[in-house]
């Protein structure tokens, strides 16, 4: 069966058909065409989808979405981005399994990744999630879009950078169970504080499904704003974290040598002993989110647990390499995809755990707004505490910061200030050592992934 009849096609989009096809994938990206997929015309700001059909087609299209009439199978609309939110509801619409949709200013992407283990681990591959971070207004109808029939759970992220995006946004997906990570000063230059942050991801409870369960970070300064916002819509509410009061709650852990971490948590139900790959008190917190998204889905516990223990560090968010280095290998961790206040401070926290010598490459944090200096000058005391052997700040806004640590902060040695990723590959370079360990994380437009490609081995 395919993924979409062409009969499925037409009855989604309302559109009029130029021959006959039925499509086995979908995608907005022409590079992105398998054979037999169907490829959205979509217009933008800075292209237009049109200019891309012959390459589609060449790619192995068997059909296209377009506002305009071509010399290729497809079905003409009035509008393409309509049409890719038509056919996202229609996948939801005809999705009989359980739903969760993942906010939050930080974690996002992993906790949509581990919850996405643990539930195709149990449903033996009937599990399905927004891949990368498709999580706007583009990415979440095609991710559901490309949701199978027979899907038994289905785990979709979402993100906004302003207030409204979210209420858009879960309004297609209709979560059955709705998780915020933690709110943080993420995108906080588009809003008055944080507390403006919290009720932009409290939206997502809004399409709440009306058996619906809302899980929020106990631990959060924020969380009885979130709170009260959930239990307007929300069947039944969940906490987690660290604190007593959590309903889903940390009660012990112990990290190993490895960097894993065992961990028992309280349950509404049971309590649980679990191994977790990836280090830190924040993948702490976000796999007792997970854990509470498997319960209240009526997932499998013990495969839960089974899939956060086996685990593997994402691209540009914790990803760990062992690189070639004169006369041996050093270790690096990518975290080159995003940067915020809280999650630069977290990852310093992980590196400052670590044995031997350690060099941390920090680019600007985007998107802070008139508090971006002070957000910046406050990384000298996550750096100190983690006695950081040699740390490289990229741009501009890292000027401020360098300024303070060159005028002299405990714990904290040798620091250079560099322009781009290209520069701080340099000095990089010439100061890796054996057994070093480099922390690279800044704002993905920082551009650090080059650095990351570099040194293990691929273009710069």
């Amino acid at each position: 069966m395919p993924l979409w009849t062409h009969a499925e096609l037409l009855a989604a989009t309302g559109g009029a058909p130029s021959g006959v096809f039925d499509a086995d994938g979908v995608a907005f990206d022409s590079r992105e065409i398998g054979k037999g997929d169907l490829f959205f015309a979509l217009k933008g700001e800075a292209t237009d989808g049109h200019l891309f059909i012959e390459k589609a087609f060449a790619n192995g299209a068997a059909g296209a979405i377009v506002s305009e009439p071509v010399d290729f199978p497809h079905i003409l609309v009035t509008d393409t981005f309509e049409a890719l939110q038509a056919l996202g509801r229609a996948a939801r619409l005809r999705m009989q399994g359980r739903v969760v949709g993942v906010t939050g200013s930080v974690g996002k992407t992993g906790t949509k990744e581990a919850l996405f283990a643990a539930l195709d681990r149990s449903s033996r591959g009937k599990a399905h999630r927004s891949v990368k971070s498709y999580n706007n207004h583009v990415g979440v109808p095609l991710s559901l879009a490309r949701m199978p029939r027979d899907t038994e759970y289905g785990i979709f992220e979402m993100g906004m950078n302003h207030a409204g995006e979210l209420r858009g946004l879960t309004a297609l997906v209709r979560p059955h169970c709705a998780i915020v990570t933690t709110i943080a000063p993420a995108h906080i230059e588009f809003f008055k504080d944080e507390s403006g942050i919290a009720d932009a991801k409290a939206e997502v409870f809004e399409g709440l499904t009306d058996d619906g369960v809302a899980i929020i970070p106990r631990d959060n300064v924020h969380f009885d704003r979130l709170d009260t916002a959930a239990r307007k819509y929300a069947k039944s509410t969940v906490s987690f974290g660290f604190s007593e009061k959590s309903d889903v709650r940390l009660l012990d852990h112990v990290s190993t040598k490895g960097g894993e971490t065992l961990i028992t948590a309280k349950l509404s139900g049971a309590t649980m002993c679990y191994c977790l790959s990836q280090p830190g008190e924040h993948w702490i917190s976000n796999s007792l989110a997970v854990l509470a998204a498997v319960e209240a889905v009526g997932g499998d516990l013990a495969a839960a647990g089974l899939a956060m223990a086996e685990l593997g560090g994402l691209a540009g968010r914790g990803a760990r390499h062992q690189i070639a280095v004169q006369n041996g290998t050093a270790l690096l961790i990518d975290e080159s995809y995003n940067a915020n206040p809280a999650s630069m401070s977290a990852t310093l926290s992980e590196l400052g755990k670590v044995d031997g010598r350690k060099i941390a490459v920090l680019g600007t944090m985007k998107e802070l707004g008139d508090k971006s200096p002070e957000y910046h000058l406050a990384l000298a005391e996550p750096l100190a505490a983690a006695k950081v052997d040699f740390t490289i700040l990229v741009g501009e806004e890292m000027q401020i910061l360098a300024e303070k640590l060159r005028a002299g902060v405990e714990g904290v040695s040798v620091i250079a200030h560099c322009a781009s990723a290209h520069e701080a590959l340099e000095v990089l370079n010439r100061e890796l050592r054996v057994s070093d360990t480099v922390l690279v994380k800044g704002s993905n437009s920082m551009g650090l992934s080059a650095i990351v490609s570099s040194l293990v081995g691929g273009k710069s």
